[in-house]
């Protein structure tokens, strides 16, 4: 409850700095940026780039179905490209769209506007391209470029906001994968694994504020989706021992699909966990891998005492999907 407690009191002023527009302050502070610049060098050498920088081309349609398609746009960082596979079938973007495809019964057409590398800051040139598609429901997995950057938590939040508020402008459902935990990255050494592993859980939170305000949803990635990654890493991660393996990316899309399905409105909404602080349920959702957090009321009205009316939705039950 204190780290929980914690990491809601950093959410709540990394996203008040972003909605004022200041730099606000780091979520750890500046006297750690030294040594994360230090540490990293030393983990990106380790880590290396075996993939390369693009993830193979996934654009196209999806689903053995007649009719209009759904459009779907992928938007973000490497994980929205499936950097690590070689087989487009085995990327986010194509396992989303077929899993979507066979649940409205109707194609989807896939367009990925992602790019690996990219920070919170690209965004915005991202949802130009993929508002050229006129997407139903777009896909965003960013966050973990901006704590190996050091980007200012309040910046790459402000970025992301922006995203999601054109994107609901245009008539687009939208769903966040939020920042992953990167202290479950092996060649990450300590004591930049335990940094990063408190950053990237603040900053997951205060991306969950950001998009619900704006009238998103989200979806924690908290530990890159479970234990299974940590106590699996040679299955879960590609060469890279960075980016996910095909095992890894079917995890993610597992993940993201009933959300991105309820929110078309094409899967039942489960039971939802009580209603609460939206500062409080992100801190909450940080924690615990596939986490759904939307926007609700409370006696009619969407706002409380402090702040926005939240809840959770546990959608991810049962056995997880393995490949043949």
């Amino acid at each position: 409850m204190i780290r929980t407690s914690g990491t809601a009191r950093a959410a709540r002023r990394i996203a008040a700095a972003a909605a004022v527009g200041g730099g606000g302050v780091t979520a750890l502070g500046a006297a750690a940026y030294g040594l994360l610049l230090a540490e990293a060098l030393v983990a990106r050498r380790a880590v290396g780039r075996p993939h390369g920088m693009e993830g193979p081309p996934s654009d196209g349609v999806y689903g053995p179905f007649g009719g209009e398609p759904v459009r779907l746009v992928m938007l973000g960082d490497s994980l929205s490209v499936g950097l690590g596979t070689s087989d487009p079938a085995e990327t986010p973007g194509a396992l989303i769209a077929n899993g979507l495809a066979l649940i409205a019964e109707r194609p989807v057409r896939l367009t990925v506007a992602g790019r690996s590398g990219a920070t919170s800051a690209e965004l915005g040139d991202q949802v130009d391209r993929a508002l050229k598609a006129r997407p139903e429901i777009a896909v965003v997995f960013v966050g973990a470029n901006d704590v190996t950057s050091q980007t200012l938590p309040a910046q790459a939040v402000r970025h992301l906001r922006k995203a999601v508020l054109r994107l609901r402008e245009a008539g687009a459902e939208v769903v966040v994968g939020t920042c992953p935990d990167l202290g479950t990255v092996r060649p990450i050494a300590q004591p930049l694994r335990w940094v990063t592993r408190r950053w990237s859980r603040q900053l997951a939170a205060a991306q969950t504020v950001a998009v619900v305000e704006a009238g998103g949803r989200t979806v924690a990635f908290a530990d890159l989706l479970g234990q299974e990654f940590d106590t699996n890493p040679a299955e879960m991660f590609g060469l890279d021992r960075y980016h996910p393996s095909a095992q890894g990316y079917l995890q993610i899309a597992y993940a993201v699909l009933p959300s991105v399905c309820g929110a078309l409105e094409l899967w039942p909404e489960p039971r939802a966990r009580r209603a609460e602080s939206i500062y409080l349920a992100a801190a909450k959702a940080a924690e615990e891998p596939g986490a759904e957090v939307t926007a609700t009321r409370v006696g009619g009205r969407a706002t409380g005492p402090h702040g926005r009316w939240a809840t959770m939705l546990g959608r991810r039950t049962g056995a997880r999907p393995r490949r043949a």
